[in-house]
């Protein structure tokens, strides 16, 4: 995204607008900062400015088409196909059964919402799940996953660890046994990652497994959720539990 200079009044009606506050007046015009731009079209999509100043620039590479593709909602992710960040995590177990009994679905939101994100956070947080033994989402499911170059230990594209997203979605699978070891490495690493992120945790519906999970949160001196999506039942499963 770019500012054509010669129509800005600067206004700094833009301002409040960028999600991740990467446009700033500078010398009285609007200016953006590259590196702290997600590409997330807001400025443009909306149209907020009064003299359609925001302009897009043309991804030349795959890091920015990445960027971009992961901060627009309205956007689908070519390798699988599904828009809005690229994954449809666990709200389809039902018919894909990606999360088992006996195991526990890891589905963490980076960045969001309104923060954003640059890789090299997202690689602490896959380097400490790697730790404790998840097993990572295949690419075909879950872009981040695409981008990985070593699923044991949680390595990351070197050359995308200074891309910045509005948000991605880190998804695991986690066997029972693992899931204290793994709350706590996630508790761990949230002291040395400069964002935010929120921690969703997929299971089927069994009452001995849902019992482990909220004890676990318990003693990890975690909250029971609140809220949380279900799946009930009504899509045409393509497994069986």
């Amino acid at each position: 995204m770019r500012v054509k200079t010669e129509c800005c009044v600067g206004c700094g009606i833009c301002l409040d607008y960028c999600p991740v506050g990467a446009i700033k007046l500078v010398n009285g015009k609007a200016h953006i900062v590259k590196e702290e731009c997600t590409e997330c079209w807001v400025c443009y999509r909306n149209k907020v400015c009064p003299n359609s100043c925001f302009e897009p620039t043309p991804l030349l590479d795959f890091a920015a088409v990445f960027k971009h593709v992961l901060s627009d909602p309205t956007e689908t992710y070519q390798g699988t196909g599904v828009p809005g960040r690229g994954t449809e995590e666990a709200k389809t177990n039902d018919v894909t059964g990606r999360y088992r009994p006996g195991f526990y679905g890891i589905c963490i939101d980076v960045g969001r919402p309104g923060i954003g994100v640059y890789l090299r956070d997202v690689q602490k947080i896959t380097r400490a799940l790697a730790k404790v033994g998840v097993a990572f989402a295949s690419p075909e499911e879950n872009p981040l996953s695409a981008v990985m170059t070593d699923f044991k230990t949680g390595e990351i594209r070197e050359d995308l660890l200074d891309t910045r997203v509005l948000s991605i979605i880190v998804e695991a699978i986690c066997p029972k046994e693992k899931l204290p070891a793994a709350l706590a490495a996630l508790k761990e690493v949230a002291k040395e990652i400069d964002t935010v992120f929120s921690l969703g945790i997929v299971s089927v519906w069994d009452e001995e497994q849902n019992r482990y999970l909220f004890q676990t949160l318990e003693k990890a001196g975690l909250p029971r959720p609140r809220r949380g999506k279900v799946n009930v039942g009504l899509g045409r499963p393509l497994v069986k539990f």
